[in-house]
């Protein structure tokens, strides 16, 4: 026998010997092919198709570093409550998923937003301040109330809430009703919350009856102007709040906004200790102290890279508050933001704040980092 032939006869052997084993073990099917993720436009940037569908999805969010000092009321505490007696601190990290598909009802949107804190040391936990499905015009699900976010956050400073416009989130269903003018107009329904603001308060409905509300938006290239009112269905009262945006050039803007609810009384708050006593009447709409509040804030882009904002507000009890800030994006999707805050208390904010050992004043200062993606 020659080489030649030894050769082939391991071969045949060897193959047949193989052959068997794999008849044993089972016969490994082909790979499927790759289907690549494809670019979805409709929708903006940043969504993608889900594979196998025709539903289009985007994933974003935030990692966001708080530092704060001074005060108590920029400390994350009670005015006056001697809460921190060093810095605040604060890690949040948040992640956003956004879904959406064209249905013969209109364009079909699910959205949840999950957020994730660790505050001060100790981990604080998840959180889902957001999670609701449109169709159409109509979502329902849980959403910041609506009293707030319908006309918009006072302005881009971060503590813009000192004197407070909202109310916090809530399970809702709404119906939104989009012009081809700029005009657009919203009815909703809301079960309320525990309140939010520094008297506490709770504002979940106690029947069957929702709390109510109804707004209506004009927007236009030189700005907007944006209505809401709102039926508080415990109390059976009613807030309202108006306001102004106005685009000055590519790079200054500005707002104004005011507010008011009706048969509005104010906390007690005893002397001495500092406890309070009843919580007076306001409604889930109206966090403010007093009948009445108003803000305006402005920004302005410097250069390429920082926007100056800032913010005033009053409410008719008597306090007033003040922020700036400047917006610095270091590199793309990472912003530095420096932030300084007085408040000067009246009505009951300064009763509690001197009964709890603090002045009728507050200064603050702050810094953020956060990279957005």
């Amino acid at each position: 026998m020659n080489m030649k032939s030894l050769l082939l006869g391991s071969a045949a052997a060897f193959v047949a010997v193989t052959s068997a084993g794999a008849a044993d073990i089972g016969v490994v099917g082909e790979p499927e092919p790759v289907e690549y993720v494809r670019v979805c436009d409709a929708y903006g940037a940043g969504f993608f198709y889900i594979p196998g569908t025709e539903t289009c999805l985007k994933i974003g969010g935030y990692v966001r570093y708080d530092a704060r000092g001074g005060d108590d009321l920029y400390k994350g505490g009670n005015v006056g409550a001697n809460s921190d007696k060093t810095w605040f601190k604060r890690t949040r990290a948040t992640v956003r998923f956004d879904a959406r598909s064209e249905t013969e009802l209109g364009t079909l949107r699910s959205y949840i937003e999950t957020r994730f804190n660790f505050t001060n040391g100790d981990d604080s936990g998840g959180l889902i301040p957001q999670a609701y499905i449109e169709l159409g015009g109509f979502s329902i699900g849980v959403n910041n109330e609506i009293f707030g976010s319908w006309t918009g956050a006072a302005g881009k400073v971060i503590n813009d809430d000192v004197i407070n416009y909202q109310s916090g989130t809530t399970n809702q269903v709404s119906y939104t009703f989009a012009g081809g003018n700029g005009f657009s107009a919203i009815v909703a329904a809301e079960q309320g919350e525990n309140g939010e603001s520094v008297f506490g308060g709770d504002y979940v409905i106690e029947d069957y009856m929702p709390h109510v509300l109804a707004g209506a938006k004009w927007a236009q290239g030189w700005g907007s102007i944006s209505g809401v009112v709102g039926y508080d269905s415990n109390v059976e009262d009613v807030a309202v709040k108006l306001r102004l945006d106005v685009k000055f050039t590519d790079t200054i803007s500005a707002f104004v906004m005011g507010a008011y609810q009706s048969d509005y009384s104010s906390p007690t708050v005893d002397p001495v200790t500092g406890a309070i006593g009843n919580l007076g009447n306001r409604n889930w709409f109206g966090e403010w102290e007093g009948d009445w509040a108003a803000w305006a804030g402005f920004s302005a882009k410097l250069t390429d890279k920082a926007t100056l904002n800032g913010q005033g507000a009053y409410e008719g009890e008597g306090t007033y508050a003040f922020a700036l800030n400047v917006a610095y994006e270091l590199v793309p999707g990472f912003v530095i933001t420096p932030e300084i805050n007085y408040t000067k208390f009246d009505g009951a904010r300064a009763d509690l704040s001197e009964a709890r050992g603090g002045s009728d004043d507050a200064f603050g200062g702050m810094i953020r980092f956060q990279r957005n993606f």
